[in-house]
């Protein structure tokens, strides 16, 4: 957004942030799973609520600029200079499963469309009247946006899609825009003793349809499929889609979906099986260059002796 600036070389870890020598990240996630309201005994997305949360989160990170405590004057000063802002989403798995929308859909990827064009839109009003209130970045003069009879941006960039892996674990919401990761997992505790846990979503539907059972919940944490489990209705196996059921075409145009209407980047991951090959790999990262994304993450399982999630 700021070419007189400089090139951006690189983004940070996780791709989703591209930034200019001493700029930082300053990001925020909206939990979509708290966005959805049930109409006339129907579930949908209420847009109301998210424009006025989009509204208090774009000036919250903004004061978070002025209010920072910074390690390097040189960041300070890179940092005040775009005043470049993150917001981006997390909990959408959980969202599409409320809304009975199976990940790997057309319908799901409409909606990533839909909602994160919405959430662009209103932070760009919600800049815009910032800039009008505050003034506009520093360095907006030479900047995408300083083109006569345009808006004042107070933020040169709004929106940016990140993993919220520890957020969502606070939050108890799928990470960022990814789908769930297991339907039942084992968590080590003390003394050797396992405990399993159950997606929410999924442990309502299996009671609710009669067929949970702990056997059940313990089965698939230990790696076996729904798909292959009898007695599951057709429709919970097609809702509840995992990260390794899903195709890596459908992960990546899930990813675009949501670049479309990010200012910086998007963070996703294309989950791929031990026995992957490295055409399959290949077939990835041109699908990923033809949809026009900025970048994107492929893990294979068991590609590393140590993975935070099995």
């Amino acid at each position: 957004p700021t070419p007189k600036l400089g090139k951006i070389e690189s983004t940070n870890p996780c791709g989703e942030q591209p930034l200019l020598p001493f700029e930082s990240c300053n990001l925020g996630s909206i939990n979509l799973s708290k966005m959805v309201v049930c109409q006339n005994n129907q579930p949908q997305i209420d847009y109301a609520k998210l424009s006025q949360l989009v509204k208090l989160a774009v000036r919250f990170l903004d004061d978070v600029i002025d209010v920072n405590r910074y390690p390097l004057p040189e960041i300070a000063e890179g940092t005040k200079a775009t005043r470049k802002i993150g917001l981006g989403v997390m909990g959408f798995a959980d969202m599409l499963i409320q809304l009975d929308i199976p990940y790997d859909s057309e319908e799901a990827v409409s909606v990533a469309e839909k909602v994160t064009h919405f959430i662009s839109e209103e932070a760009n009003k919600a800049s815009v009247g910032l800039a009008e209130e505050r003034g506009a970045f520093p360095t907006f003069e030479g900047s995408i946006y300083d083109i006569p009879g345009g808006p004042l941006f107070r933020n040169a960039s709004r929106t940016t899609i990140a993993p919220t892996g520890s957020l969502s674990i606070i939050a108890n919401c799928s990470s960022g825009i990814e789908p769930i990761f297991a339907l039942s997992y084992i968590r080590h505790i003390l003394e050797g003793e396992e405990l399993v846990e159950a997606n929410p979503y999924f442990e309502e539907a299996a009671k609710r349809d009669g067929f949970y059972s702990s056997e059940l919940m313990r089965e698939l944490a230990e790696g076996k499929k729904l798909r292959d489990i009898p007695g599951v209705p057709e429709e919970v196996r097609r809702l509840f889609v995992s990260a390794h059921d899903i195709s890596p075409e459908w992960h990546v145009r899930m990813q675009a979906a949501f670049q479309k209407f990010t200012d910086s980047a998007v963070s996703k991951t294309v989950n791929f099986p031990h026995e992957a090959t490295p055409e399959e790999v290949a077939k990835v990262y041109m699908l990923a260059y033809h949809e026009g994304l900025k970048g994107i993450t492929i893990y294979r399982d068991r590609s590393r002796e140590s993975q935070v999630l099995t």
